[in-house]
């Protein structure tokens, strides 16, 4: 097996920690880019995208923690739009400040409870 970089192995770690303590809750997905963050309410045990929202859509443009925070109050309404209050928070192999905590944050103001 090939030697993982350092984003992967949290990456692994933090997925790895999420189904042990989810309790089948949907997971709320976070992937950030130079020029864009995304969201995504995942239900892993259907395989589903219940929810999704991006700095794409044209509200929101750039890379910042403002963009990150509408973002955020995006996804906490499209999540309760399909019927979902409590997720569990996926960072992927991000670290958690920055943009990641902003949207963070901003989801959690929107209704979603993690």
């Amino acid at each position: 097996m090939a030697k993982l970089s350092l984003f992967e192995r949290r990456r692994r770690r933090v997925r790895t920690a999420l189904r042990e303590r989810g309790n089948g809750r949907p997971r709320l997905s976070v992937h950030r880019t130079g020029r864009h963050i995304y969201a995504q309410v995942i239900d892993d045990a259907q395989g589903r995208t219940l929810a999704a929202a991006s700095t794409l859509n044209g509200k929101t443009t750039g890379a910042t923690a403002d963009a990150a925070a509408q973002v955020g109050k995006d996804i906490a309404a499209a999540a309760k739009k399909a019927g979902v209050t409590s997720v569990v928070f996926d960072r992927g192999g991000f670290l958690f400040h920055g943009r990641v905590k902003a949207l963070a944050d901003a989801a959690r103001e929107g209704g979603l409870e993690f």
